[in-house]
């Protein structure tokens, strides 16, 4: 396989930085219109298309050179280094606005716009990206359109480009049919939810009456374990971000079929919660001493509780019985076993669990999957991208 090597300034038709100053205000925002890009939008490969805000038709055309196109490529240059996604064709919007703290590249006919993208997800594209980065203060690179114009990559014909993109995409493209599965599973089991909670129940009873708050679990300080992180936790599905492995030295433990959720600001208005059923058999896990764990007494199903945490009444309910200093407010678990719920009958109870069990374990199965697939993409990448492998001889 033939690499040449290019400038990047050799490689792109067009670079602009996103609009500096206050040209945009909170004051500008509305309710529909141009998306404005931020950097949780940046997460990953492929533009995420969720949490945006909104600006007019004509303050979009205002920042013409702020606009960002399908096919084009953007790149943060402070604040979360490192981040770079190409807007699909698929996009649900024909244009964005890149914030300030983005630019963004429109590529030649000598390379893909994915397979830039791909190649600086790459260590040593990673490096060359952030060789340039300063980190007084906010963290950014140098004169980010200049310097980044000047990295030199060394890229295959365009028709090779295509087939390891066509490789890396069909992972990509698994991961995100999984994933839109699992959003509808969860999607099912919050509408039957609502459908008990809907029906008129003649007494009341608390979440401490269904849950065991913070359970105590034994795990010898010292002993390695499975550590989930906060930033981990998903604000969005029950499956975590990931895991490592650690020796214990405090925090929250848990088990599987435990449900664990954020407890201080702001993450716990965020919605970070997680649905713990990954773990092997008896095996205990720990976190953040900023989780409340939750751990379904008999006969409730455990899927049941992760449900309540995150419906928006128990979220309101949780923000607003929040105390402490501002930036560090947080809710006790005790005024979490206070939130008040129908006494649900045994029936309803069951039915739920019948239910939501065989959705929850699907879940898992397509999480865990993803992560597979995940550790694939990151296998082949470099591989890929340097010619160690054939993509001739790949099969997916």
């Amino acid at each position: 396989m033939k690499f040449e090597t290019h400038f990047i300034s050799e490689l792109i038709d067009e670079i602009s930085m996103g609009p500096f100053g206050s040209n945009i205000k909170v004051e500008c925002f509305v309710d529909d219109g141009v998306p404005v890009l931020n950097g949780s939008n940046l997460e990953g490969y492929e533009l995420k298309e969720d949490s945006f805000r909104y600006v007019t038709e004509e303050k979009a055309d205002s920042l013409n050179k702020a606009n960002a196109y399908r096919g084009d490529v953007v790149i943060t240059h402070r604040g979360t280094l490192g981040q770079i996604v190409f807007i699909p064709q698929t996009s649900k919007y024909e244009r964005y606005v890149i914030s300030q703290s983005q630019f963004r590249i429109r590529c030649n006919d000598k390379i893909l716009p994915e397979y830039m993208v791909y190649y600086f997800h790459t260590r040593i594209g990673q490096h060359k990206l952030l060789s340039n980065a300063s980190q007084v203060g906010v963290p950014a690179l140098a004169r980010p359109s200049t310097t980044f114009q000047k990295i030199d990559i060394e890229i295959p014909d365009i028709d090779t480009q295509s087939q390891i993109v066509a490789i890396l995409q069909t992972i990509h493209d698994k991961i995100v049919v999984n994933t839109t599965i699992n959003e509808n599973l969860e999607q099912q089991a919050y509408l039957l939810l609502e459908q008990i909670l809907s029906t008129p129940h003649d007494d009341i009873c608390t979440l401490s009456d269904i849950a065991n708050i913070n359970p105590r679990y034994t795990l010898s300080k010292g002993t390695e374990a499975r550590y989930i992180d906060m930033s981990q936790l998903s604000t969005t599905t029950s499956f975590p971000d990931g895991w490592t492995f650690r020796p214990y030295n405090g925090g929250m433990k848990f088990r599987n079929k435990d449900t664990i959720m954020a407890r201080i600001t702001p993450c716990l208005e965020n919605g970070k919660t997680a649905y713990i059923d990954f773990l092997e058999e008896d095996e205990t896990a720990f976190g953040s001493t900023e989780y409340i764990v939750l751990s379904p007494k008999d006969n409730v199903p455990s899927e049941l509780l992760y449900c309540i945490v995150r419906y928006p009444e128990f979220r309101t309910y949780a923000t607003i019985n929040m105390n402490g200093s501002s930036g560090r407010q947080r809710v006790s678990g005790e005024i979490i076993g206070k939130y008040e719920i129908p006494s649900f009958t045994q029936e309803e109870l069951s039915a739920f669990g019948a239910v939501a069990k065989p959705l929850f374990k699907q879940i898992t199965e397509n999480s865990l999957q993803n992560r597979n697939l995940s550790a694939l993409r990151d296998t082949l990448l470099p591989k890929l991208m340097n010619g160690e492998i054939d993509v001739s001889a790949v099969r997916i």
